[in-house]
C-alpha cells in the first residue's frame, strides 16, 4: 500500500467526535487541573456548543466532574476505570508494593494500598497477612468509601459541599452501627480523622476487624492514595495501638515520598506532630 492509499484508509477510519474528545481530556495537566468550558472551546478552536456536548458526556462518563463553582471542570476517575487493567504496571502500584510488603513485615498484618474511584475505594496493591481470613481480599476489589477509614481518608480533601454533592441523591448504607448514614455524619468523622493525621475503625465496616489507614500524598500535596492494614480483631488492644499507627503512618510517609521524588513531607498537616491516641 502506497503512502497515499494509506492516508486515505486512515482517514476513512478515523473518527472525528473521538479524536476530538481525546484531544479535550489531554488538556487537563498537573498544572492545569481545571479548565472552563470556554478555555477549551478557545483552546481546541470549536464552538462552545459542540465543547460543553462534549463535556456532558464525558461527564457522564466519569471522565471529567463539575469543580464546585459550576463553571470548571477536572479529571474524574473515570480515567482510572479506563486503564485499571493496567493498573499493576503504574508507578504508584510499582512503587507502593515494596511498602506494603514492608508494613506487613513490620505488623505482621494484612497491608494494602488503595485509591478512590467516585464513592468507591479500589484496592490497587495487597500484601497478605498470615491470616487466612484476608486472602478474599483481591487487588481489584471495590468497599463503599463512606462505611470504611479507606474511605475517609480518601476523601479527606473534599469539603462538605464537594462531599455533599458526591452523595446527592444517594443513601448511605448502614454496614453496622457504627457507619455515618449521613453526610454530615460522614464529614464529622473525616474531620477528626484529619485532626489525628490517620484513621482508625473498629469493628466500623465488618464485625471483627479493625483498620488502621493513612494518607499518601502526591506532588500536590493532595490525598492520591492511602495505606492501611487489617487486624482480625474486634478492637486492637491500646497497647498495640500506638505501635500500629506509628508503623502505618511511617509507611505512607515514605510511599509519599516515593511518590513525589521529594524530601520526607507529612502526608497530612497533622501527621509528624502528633502521637497516636
Amino acid at each position: 500500500m502506497s503512502g497515499s492509499d494509506q492516508a486515505v484508509a486512515e482517514d476513512r477510519y478515523h473518527v472525528p467526535a473521538l479524536a476530538r474528545g481525546l484531544q479535550l481530556l489531554t488538556q487537563f495537566t498537573r498544572e492545569e487541573r481545571e479548565l472552563s468550558g470556554a478555555e477549551l472551546s478557545r483552546r481546541l478552536d470549536l464552538p462552545r456548543a459542540s465543547v460543553f456536548r462534549m463535556l456532558c458526556t464525558l461527564e457522564q462518563g466519569g471522565f471529567l466532574e463539575r469543580c464546585a463553582d459550576g463553571v470548571n471542570y477536572r479529571l474524574g476517575l473515570g480515567v482510572l476505570r479506563l486503564g485499571f487493567e493496567v493498573l499493576a504496571s503504574m508507578e504508584l502500584t510499582e512503587l507502593g508494593r515494596p511498602v506494603i510488603e514492608q508494613l506487613r513485615q513490620t505488623t505482621g498484618h494484612s497491608a494494602h494500598l488503595v485509591v478512590r474511584d467516585a464513592r468507591e475505594v479500589v484496592f490497587v496493591a495487597k500484601v497478605a497477612g498470615p491470616n487466612a481470613l484476608f486472602h478474599s481480599i483481591q487487588v481489584g476489589a471495590r468497599l463503599p468509601a463512606h462505611a470504611t477509614v479507606l474511605g475517609r481518608v480518601l476523601l479527606s480533601d473534599l469539603p462538605l459541599e464537594d462531599l455533599s454533592t458526591l452523595y446527592r441523591g444517594v443513601s448511605l448504607t448502614a454496614y453496622t452501627d457504627k457507619t455515618p448514614t449521613t453526610v454530615t455524619a460522614l464529614h464529622e468523622l473525616i474531620v477528626q480523622d484529619r485532626k489525628r493525621g490517620y484513621a482508625v475503625s473498629m469493628g466500623g465496616y465488618e464485625t471483627g476487624i479493625s483498620s488502621v489507614a493513612a494518607p499518601v500524598l502526591n506532588t500536590q500535596g493532595r490525598v492520591t492514595a492511602a495505606i492501611s492494614i487489617s487486624v482480625p480483631a474486634e478492637r486492637i488492644e491500646s497497647t498495640s495501638l500506638a505501635t500500629l499507627v506509628a508503623q502505618v503512618r511511617a509507611a505512607a510517609i515514605q510511599m509519599s515520598q516515593r511518590l513525589s521524588h521529594l524530601p520526607a513531607r507529612a502526608a497530612w498537616p497533622a501527621l509528624n506532630k502528633k502521637k497516636a491516641t
